[in-house]
């Protein structure tokens, strides 16, 4: 009968998830399939201080900053996202809003990381080699302002 079952009906509540399985939308992009994705993090600044002669130091929360978002993908012909990074070199920011999603066996959504405010702060072409059997990939870098994890779909 274990033959019969499909992918999920073999996965146990407490099965990890495998981070190979994941999409990236971007507003406005329709080609953003990605190998790769680096930098969903945020840390927030500490505030040290102490009242009068307490000998505590105290903690406090200060301000929160994400890290850019890196990604990466073997190189397709479509330019929508040079395009993008073209007009920031040009002078005109294009902020966007896009997702991370990561998905089950199957492919339906388990969770999302949404991010605001991007933008394509850096670009880096591919490394080429006449002896070599790789791919050929490019990374675009995106400045975020914000990123929110939503559990369970979007």
């Amino acid at each position: 009968m274990a033959g019969a079952l499909g992918a999920d009906n073999r996965r146990k509540s407490l099965d990890h998830i495998g981070h190979f399985n994941f999409k990236v939308e971007i507003e406005g992009v329709t080609q953003a399939a990605f190998k790769n994705v680096e930098g969903l993090d945020a840390e927030t600044e500490i505030i040290e201080f102490q009242d009068g002669d307490d000998i505590q130091l105290r903690k406090r929360p200060g301000r929160t900053k994400y890290s850019n978002i890196v990604l990466k993908r073997g190189y397709v012909s479509t330019d929508e996202l040079w395009k993008w990074r073209e007009t920031v070199i040009k002078g005109k920011v294009e902020r966007k809003s896009g997702s991370i999603i990561l998905c089950n066996d199957s492919g339906a959504e388990v969770m999302r990381y949404n991010f605001f405010e991007a933008w394509p702060c850096k670009w880096k072409g591919m490394t080429l080699d006449g002896k070599g059997t790789d791919v050929a990939v490019e990374e675009i870098e995106l400045a975020v302002e914000r990123i929110e994890r939503v559990q369970g779909g979007g």
